[in-house]
Parts: C-alpha cells; sequence; structure tokens
C-alpha cells in the first residue's frame, strides 16, 4: 500500500513540476534499455480524452515495450468542466494538458487531428457532416504515415453506427477508411513532400462485454478471431502492476470526473481482428512481425551490444555501461532508416545521459517575454559520475547563437553559465496552435501542415548541449523554462513564453443592455512589457454608439494593467452583436485577449483568443431580487444573472440552512449539483422548506445515476440519459397559458432561436402528475421529449427541473435564455388569471 501511496504522491509532484527535467533511477534506465531494444509501434484510437484505454496504452509500453500512442480525434472541447468554469476552446486545452498527463504515466504518446468536439452527437452521419470527413480523414492517415504503427487497435466499433457516440463510431470508421489509404501513393499524395507511404500490419477492435449487451453473450460470443491479453502484469522495477498504472493515468483526468481507485491483479482485454493476418500466437499482438534490430539494415550489431546491457545490467553503477551505449550510439547514427534512427537516437542519448547522472537545465527569470525583448538565461550544467564530460559548445537553434567555449564538467562541480539573448521581433507566440485562427463548429483552422496532429504548439526557444561523453559525440535538447518557488510549493516550473507587447479583455464575456440605458463598459489593458504607451478604441456593431471614440493609457510596469471605460448605448430595436477592442502602440494593432489556465495537476497555460464581448440589447423583465447559487461541477450561470440585475450569492453546501435561505426570492442548483457535492442530499430538507414556504427551486441537469446519487425532488422523477442534440430542433409550447411561458416575459417559439450546440440533456424520462411538461422537443428522427422542463407546485413554491443547456445559452448570450430563466426565477410572483396557470 505503500508504495501505491508514493506512487500517486510522486505522480502528483511530477504533474505540478511538469516541465522540470525528468531524473532517472536505475530500474527507470534499465526499462528504457528494454524498450530501445523493442522496434515496434502501436496506434490506439478514439474520439475524446478519456476514451482511451490506459490498461492496454500502459500494457503495450511497459510490458510488450512498444512505442504506443493514442490518436484523440478531438481535444474533447464540447464537455463539461467539473472542477472549473472552463468550457469550449479552453476546455479544450485543459483536457489536451490532462491527456499529455495520463501519457506521462502510461507511457504513450498524444496525437490529434483537426476535429473540434462540437458537443454529443447520435450517429456518424451527423458527426461527419458537422466535421470535414475528408480533412479528418486526411489527418488519421497523416498519423499513420507519420507514426508508422505496426498495429492499429479502435476502442470503438464501427459496424454499429447510431449505437453509442457519434463521434465514438465515427473514430472507428474513419480507422477502417485510413487503413486501406495509408499506403496508396495517389491518396492524399501532398502529404508525401515530406512523409511517405505506410501499411500497418494489422487493425484490430478493442472489444468487451459492453458492446455485446451483456457478459453472458460475450461469454457465448465467437472468439476465435480475437486476441485475449491479461493486461494485470506486475513490474517489480515500478513497484506497481499494469492496472494501478492504467488507474493513475486515467485519473490524471480530472476535469472530467476521472479520478478513481487503483486496481490491481488479473484482466483480461480482447481484440477483434479487423483486417490483416491473425496472430498465430493469440498472446502476442505482434506475433510474426519483426520487432528485433534485425528489423533495420546494419541494426544487428546494435542488436548484440544492447542485448548483452540489458542482461547484464548494472543497477548499482549504470555507469558502467556508457562505452558499450556509445558503441550502439555510433551505430545507430550510421542507420539508414531515418524513422528508427531518429526514434532510437532520441532514446538512447536519454539513457546516456541518465548514466552518466547528467543534469542540464537552460532557464529564465521571468515566465513571459515579447518579441525584441533581451532575455537573460541562466544555464545549469552537472556532472555527477566519474565519466569524462565536456561541454563542447551551446547551441541556440532559432537565434543562431551559439557559446563556443569549451568547459570540462568536474564531477560534481555545478558549472553555471549566463547568457543574455534577444527574441527576434517576428517571433510567433507560443499559444496553442489550433486556437490561432477562427474555425468552424467541426474544425480547427491549422495552416501549417507540420503542426497538425501535434498535441501542443512547440516552445520557440530551446538549447543544444554539444557534449562529449567519454569521447563520444552527443547532443542534448532541452526547453527554456521559467524556475521558480514559493513558500508554500517549494521549486516550480512554467513554460517560457513569447506573448505580445499588449492584451485586452472585457470584464464579461456578455453585456446584457434593458433596451434604454447606456452602459459603463470596462476594457482591460494589459502590459507585456515595461513602459507601455498607446491608444485604445473599440470595433462595434452598426445602430449602437460608443464615446469617446479612443482613449490614451500608459502603463509603467510589465504585468500591470490599466482599466479604461466607455460608455455604450444600444439602440432602440432588439439587437445581438460584439464589441472588439482596438489597441494600437506605435502604430501596431493588437486586439487579443490573454486567459491563463492554471490548475496543479497540469502546466501552467497561456491562451491567445480574440478579445471580444456580445452585447445583447433584449429588454428583460424579471420579478424577485435576491438568488441563492449552489455550484455544481462548474459554470458561470451566477455572472450570467448578475448581468440582468439579480443580487446573487453563492452559498457553500455547508452553509445551507433554514435560516441562510430565508431571504432568497430563489435557489438555483448548478449543473450536476447532485453528482458532484456528496453533501448536498443532507441539505434536502432545508431547500424543499424553503419551496414549501413559497420560494423557486431551480435544478439544473445532472446525470443519470452518476456516483450513485439521484436527484431529489418533492415528487418521482426518474432521470435518463436523453437529450436533444440539434440546437435548432423544433421546440413545441405544451403548456402556453403557463406563467412560465407568459409572466414577466412572453415566451414563444422564437426565442429559442440561436441556441449552440444542443437544446438539452439527460432530459427526465418519467414524473409524477404532480409536475407539468412546459417544453417538448426531439432530435430528427426520435421520438418526442417532453423532460426538459418540468415544473410542480410544492406547498407556496415551485420546485423546477431542467436538462435546458442554460450553461451554455446564458454565457453565449442567447436572450430567449435569458427571458426563459427569468421567468423561471419569477413564478409565484406575478398577477394570477384564469388564463395564466402557475
Amino acid at each position: 500500500m505503500r508504495k501505491i501511496v508514493l506512487a500517486l504522491a510522486l505522480v502528483a509532484f511530477l504533474k505540478v513540476n511538469a516541465q522540470q527535467p525528468k531524473r532517472y533511477n536505475p530500474s527507470e534506465i534499465y526499462e528504457a534499455v528494454k524498450k530501445l531494444n523493442f522496434l515496434g509501434s502501436a496506434l490506439y484510437i478514439a474520439a475524446h480524452p478519456d476514451d482511451e484505454n490506459t490498461r492496454l496504452i500502459s500494457y503495450l509500453s511497459n510490458n510488450v515495450k512498444a512505442r504506443t500512442a493514442y490518436l484523440s480525434l478531438t481535444r474533447g472541447d464540447g464537455g463539461q468542466n467539473l472542477i472549473g468554469t472552463e468550457i469550449r476552446e479552453l476546455l479544450g486545452v485543459m483536457r489536451t494538458q490532462e491527456l499529455l498527463g495520463a501519457r506521462s504515466v502510461d507511457g504513450g504518446e498524444q496525437l490529434f487531428t483537426r476535429a473540434n468536439d462540437f458537443g454529443y452527437s447520435k450517429h456518424p452521419d451527423e458527426t461527419l457532416s458537422i466535421w470535414n470527413k475528408e480533412e479528418v480523414l486526411g489527418d488519421v492517415v497523416r498519423a499513420i504515415r507519420k507514426f508508422k504503427p505496426d498495429v492499429i487497435v479502435n476502442r470503438f466499433n464501427h459496424r454499429t453506427p447510431g449505437t453509442t457516440h457519434g463521434h465514438h463510431t465515427s473514430s472507428a470508421m474513419l480507422s477502417v477508411e485510413a487503413f486501406d489509404l495509408v499506403g496508396d501513393k495517389t491518396k492524399f499524395k501532398e502529404q508525401l513532400n515530406t512523409l511517405e507511404t505506410w501499411q500497418p500490419r494489422r487493425l484490430f477492435f478493442n472489444t468487451s462485454w459492453w458492446f455485446y449487451g451483456s457478459q453472458e453473450k460475450f461469454a457465448k460470443a465467437d472468439k476465435s478471431n480475437m486476441l485475449n491479453v491479461d493486461v494485470g502484469a506486475y513490474y517489480p522495477s515500478f513497484g506497481l502492476s499494469n492496472n494501478e498504472i492504467a488507474s493513475i493515468a486515467s485519473s490524471q483526468h480530472l476535469c472530467q470526473g476521472f479520478g478513481r481507485l487503483t486496481t490491481r491483479g488479473s484482466q483480461n482485454e480482447y481484440i477483434e481482428l479487423l483486417k490483416g493476418d491473425l496472430p498465430k500466437d493469440k498472446d502476442n499482438i505482434f506475433d510474426g512481425i519483426d520487432t528485433s534490430w534485425n528489423r533495420v539494415k546494419g541494426g544487428k550489431k546494435v542488436g548484440a551490444i544492447l542485448e548483452k546491457i540489458e542482461a547484464n545490467f548494472n543497477f548499482r553503477n549504470p555507469t558502467i555501461h556508457l562505452d558499450e551505449l556509445a558503441k550502439a550510439f555510433q551505430l545507430i547514427n550510421t542507420l539508414e532508416d531515418d524513422h528508427w534512427k531518429e526514434i532510437k537516437l532520441k532514446e538512447i542519448t536519454t539513457i546516456i545521459s541518465a548514466c552518466a547522472g547528467l543534469y542540464l537545465e537552460a532557464s529564465t527569470s521571468e515566465s513571459a517575454v515579447t518579441p525584441g525583448s533581451l532575455v537573460d538565461l541562466n544555464i545549469e550544467a552537472i556532472n555527477r559520475s566519474s565519466v569524462d564530460i565536456t561541454i563542447e559548445n551551446i547551441d541556440f537553434p532559432p537565434l543562431k547563437s551559439t557559446i563556443d567555449n569549451p568547459t570540462k564538467l568536474i564531477y560534481n562541480e555545478r558549472q553555471n553559465i549566463k547568457k543574455k539573448i534577444a527574441i527576434p521581433l517576428e517571433t510567433k507566440y507560443t499559444s496553442p496552435y489550433w486556437l490561432m485562427k477562427e474555425g468552424t463548429n467541426g474544425m480547427y483552422q491549422v495552416d501549417n501542415k507540420e503542426l497538425i496532429g501535434k498535441p501542443e504548439t512547440p516552445r520557440f526557444l530551446h538549447v543544444n548541449f554539444d557534449l562529449s561523453i567519454n569521447g563520444t559525440k552527443v547532443t542534448i535538447t532541452r526547453p527554456v523554462v521559467y524556475r521558480y518557488s514559493k513558500p508554500d510549493k517549494g521549486e516550480l516550473y512554467k513554460p517560457f513564453e513569447i506573448l505580445p507587447e499588449v492584451t485586452a479583455s472585457f470584464k464579461y464575456p456578455v453585456i446584457i443592455f434593458d433596451g434604454k440605458s447606456t452602459q459603463d463598459v470596462q476594457l482591460t489593458i494589459r502590459a507585456g512589457k515595461d513602459g507601455l504607451q498607446g491608444k485604445a478604441s473599440l470595433t462595434y456593431p452598426k445602430g449602437w454608439t460608443i464615446s469617446p471614440r479612443e482613449i490614451p493609457f500608459e502603463i509603467k510596469q510589465k504585468g500591470d494593467v490599466a482599466n479604461v471605460m466607455f460608455k455604450v448605448t444600444p439602440p432602440k430595436t432588439e439587437s445581438v452583436g460584439t464589441i472588439s477592442p482596438k489597441i494600437e502602440v506605435k502604430g501596431i494593432m493588437y486586439n487579443r485577449q490573454l486567459v491563463e489556465i492554471d490548475y496543479d495537476h497540469i502546466p501552467f497555460q497561456s491562451v491567445l483568443l480574440p478579445a471580444k464581448t456580445k452585447v445583447v440589447n433584449v429588454a428583460i423583465q424579471k420579478n424577485g431580487t435576491n438568488i441563492a447559487y449552489i455550484a455544481g461541477a462548474g459554470d458561470v450561470i451566477p455572472e450570467s444573472l448578475r448581468q440582468i440585475g439579480y443580487n446573487v450569492t453563492v452559498i457553500p453546501t455547508e452553509k445551507i440552512s433554514e435560516n441562510t435561505l430565508v431571504d432568497f426570492d430563489a435557489v438555483v442548483l448548478g449543473i450536476r449539483a447532485y453528482n458532484v457535492v456528496e453533501d448536498l442530499k443532507f441539505k434536502q430538507r432545508f431547500l424543499l422548506d424553503f419551496v414549501k414556504n413559497g420560494g423557486n427551486m431551480i435544478v439544473q441537469y445532472n446525470t443519470a445515476g452518476r456516483r450513485g446519487v439521484d436527484v431529489m425532488a418533492p415528487y418521482e422523477l426518474k432521470m435518463s440519459r436523453d437529450r436533444v442534440t440539434d440546437e435548432t430542433a423544433d421546440v413545441r409550447i405544451l403548456n402556453a397559458d403557463h406563467a412560465v411561458m407568459n409572466f414577466p416575459n412572453s415566451i414563444t417559439k422564437n426565442d429559442f432561436d440561436g441556441w449552440v450546440q444542443e437544446r438539452g440533456l439527460y432530459f427526465p424520462r418519467a414524473w409524477d402528475d404532480s409536475y407539468t411538461p412546459i417544453l417538448s422537443m426531439n432530435d430528427k428522427g426520435e421520438t418526442a421529449k417532453d423532460g426538459s422542463l418540468l415544473i410542480a407546485k410544492y406547498g407556496e413554491g415551485h420546485y423546477i427541473y431542467t436538462g435546458l443547456s442554460f450553461f451554455r445559452e446564458l454565457p453565449a448570450g442567447v436572450p430567449g435564455a435569458y427571458k426563459l430563466f427569468a421567468n423561471m426565477l419569477s413564478l409565484g410572483k406575478g398577477p394570477q388569471s384564469s388564463k395564466i396557470k402557475g
């Protein structure tokens, strides 16, 4: 148990220090030597972060020793966030880093396509009509041609469209299609300017009883075309089993609530052959494929050296293997096979450095600078072995700058080298490359084809150390990082970023106008360097007026901000538009917003997005002012409600009591509150008493049965996974006379225009007669779903359950969503008549 706790603590430490150079112990060096001796690759393909089977990826990487990668077609942009308020593009950035965290644990690599996760899809026909099928297929082909896997494993079944998420089935369908295209020189010919055709040997489907409907059905299934792999192996070198590593890896997906217990013991994974030849040895996915050094011309001598090292590895003093490793390094350097040459040179260089006890680091005293800046670099080098190591020179490839001053590294004597460098003015910013240009609902736009598939933007600045290790010339590359410390956390690392001189942001992403009043709109200007002067103005929609036309500003210190205020007056008619800043500094225009994502379990992220705010001019009436909000999985609805004049107080669960609720007009529960707030069930009696005494309680969607917690309602309410994913689906009003459709705002079908991503999700499938269903809707070809908005009178108040996606619509500034939400909060506070039922 102590080993597991230590392993988990180590993973947590490494994640917080994700930019820190990795230190290898003898067991890890030994495992790296074994991996160096295996020349085989496997590619796992699915649709989203968390779709991957970390058990199989870890088994292939750590047990088989294959080079293993996960190709996730999307970055998970369309999901929900259990730990923060980031959604859409920012959520995709978070989930990208969580995937990289998972791969750092299970030993895999991470790849992507340009497909945008636009939300839940019920059929691959819909998925592939929103994605650009040809482009995504091309990206899958590109990934295969570049990675050159011997075997491909699909997570999902390509033969069952419509039975699961459309993205899932599409990932498998595209993989099957790509398998037959990658070796064809007439397909995606433009890729062959830099890549070669490739033909994987086998394509599998990672099946299980789940795909058959039950364990009983799977037990009876014909398995003659399947391999059965026990992935429960134990690794003495790690002190962990494969399943424990897999659990730790999948637990990196924290924003999806995937933190879980580790597991141990034997566990079978089944993979069904789809294309290629069936291995004779059904325990070996690579059976019949030469994965030894004999695979490449000139590799036999390399294999002989490395097999000897592996068989006689010295755990007490790995340094003694350096001479033989140097011979292998030189032989690998002469290989004709460029693919394996590049991979194995990287691996053996890491092993040589680790055996030599070599520590190399290049760090700065600041985390971000602007193009044209001077940067102070601190280079640290130390040799902690008896090996003869000399730094021949230090090269800064992007800058065409070199320190040509051979330095012998004396045992355990730290060498600190200072270097001042200039960042070229033309240097591009280090923001996620797939967000630098506006894409579509289904695709990200990436002009640089060499970036397609990469998990993140390559860092601009790195350092090449040209070394002589016992006379062998070796080059070791290190990224430049920002190293600092905090009293309560110790040593920390951040990526070193190149960012604009100035960025700007609005206080709110959406600003609601009441149809008549002028509002002060705050623009925050942030300096990326000292001594910034310029002027700010706004672009705005036709019919709106802005004053003054421009505002000068001055910011003396880097990192400081200036807040400037514009008076914005809406037109007299209902209007929706966008306001963007124009920041002029020395004749150069800037209009980007810097968003920083800072969580302990992923590296710090700097994201540049277009700076803008959506302005919505709509007269929204409301009754009641004070709203209590109980946070769930994370959303920005409190801020949205404040936009239309509500006083919103976020109440921690432990503070819920009869006394704390008495002064509120309504209580709103955040999305998935019952799923993620375990103590909420203990407070339900106070919430229902609040309703009974005349208050309104709005419960937003919860997932069906997640974590075994049911939605607690005054009358029976059975949850389901019903959802309407088409945001343009027809909305039918079932109870037009109900107060929620009439007071204080009149709601019509037009108010459901302009919704984004979906209508709603996890609608109840059955409910007590005490509830009144208000709306009916459905996706094409499906039965009507009447449970999106249910209202029940309970005592003197109203209990409201809604699966409508207000958590997406309010931040997107959808006028009708604001009106309807205001009506829910106002229930029971308006005039009563025979025509309006409440």
